[in-house]
């Protein structure tokens, strides 16, 4: 393994590497153990550290087209410094190419800017969130910043817009949560009791900010980052996000797209803070709120 791919996870460094492996492919090679990482079986989940070995059984790869190549994009710049790199992610743009998506942020970055040396994900958001997203310039940036994550050295706050009046008594959800991954490697989580030995525990914070015609706009702050946390919490708590096509309210998202011509998932990751990997300072990035999400709220207002 390559060093600049030390602390991804394995499925998607494996995703990254096997372009045109179905997705589903992959992850049954994982999941049946022939994939072994210095000649132990691996999760998906598992992190690469510099040096390991990966073997793969055979498998019969694609002819790279020309046509599959990523197009070069930029995205709107929060911060850039020989580190690392902060943009403000689109709404509908994956953060990397995988499960039917030919290519996604990283691609397109890649692209666009031939001479990086070395770019890569610090971490992820969901396809269809909007936000803050950090990359990192270099090998040592992408380990620090990857270890605060993991240490909750991070403070991320998400805008979200979830059907209903949200209590303003309820301040925090904690409640486990238990993913589970599809034969095509689509991940679905949900809530499971406290005493179930499947469930990690998650931790939301949520701030009523403003209450609108049944709707509330809410600020979320993450405390873990487990997969699809906020919308299967909020979604639990009886509030799901406006427009979420996975763990929303179907009904009420299509009667509300018709209504307000709003067809998207409202939430924005609007604030990222964490330390400098190189000077130590304290560095805190905000989105602005998207065009379509302001309007959406005035309109309710």
């Amino acid at each position: 393994m390559r060093p600049e791919s030390a602390g991804q996870r394995l499925d998607n460094w494996l995703l990254r590497e096997l372009k045109g492996v179905p997705k589903t492919h992959v992850y049954r090679i994982i999941r049946s153990g022939e994939v072994r990482v210095d000649g132990a079986r691996a999760a998906a989940d598992t992190r690469l550290e510099p040096g390991e070995v990966v073997r793969l059984p055979p498998l019969r790869l694609p002819e790279r087209r020309a046509d599959m190549a990523a197009p070069a994009r930029e995205f709107p710049l929060l911060f850039e410094d020989e580190w690392l790199l902060a943009i403000d992610k689109p709404a509908g743009v994956a953060v990397h190419g995988g499960s039917g998506v030919s290519s996604g942020v990283i691609e397109q970055l890649r692209r666009a800017r031939p001479a990086a040396r070395f770019l890569e994900l610090v971490h992820r958001l969901d396809k269809d969130t909007s936000g803050v997203l950090l990359l990192a310039k270099k090998r040592s940036a992408l380990t620090a910043l990857q270890e605060q994550f993991r240490a909750r050295g991070t403070g991320k706050v998400y805008a979200a817009l979830v059907f209903g009046a949200w209590p303003a008594r309820i301040k925090v959800i904690d409640e486990p949560l238990h993913k589970t991954l599809g034969a095509a490697g689509e991940r679905h989580v949900r809530v499971v009791s406290k005493a179930s030995d499947e469930g990690r525990r998650a931790i939301t914070l949520v701030t009523l900010v403003r209450a609108l015609a049944d709707a509330s706009l809410l600020d979320v702050a993450i405390k873990t980052g487990r997969t699809h946390q906020i919308r299967v919490h909020l979604a639990h708590a009886g509030h799901p996000i406006v427009g979420d096509p996975k763990y929303g309210d179907f009904a009420r998202n299509k009667a509300f797209a018709r209504a307000h011509h709003f067809a998207r998932m409202f939430l924005h990751a609007r604030e990222l803070a964490f330390a400098h990997p190189a000077s130590g300072e304290r560095i805190t990035l905000r989105a602005p709120l998207p065009a379509d999400c302001a309007t959406l709220l005035a309109a309710l207002a």
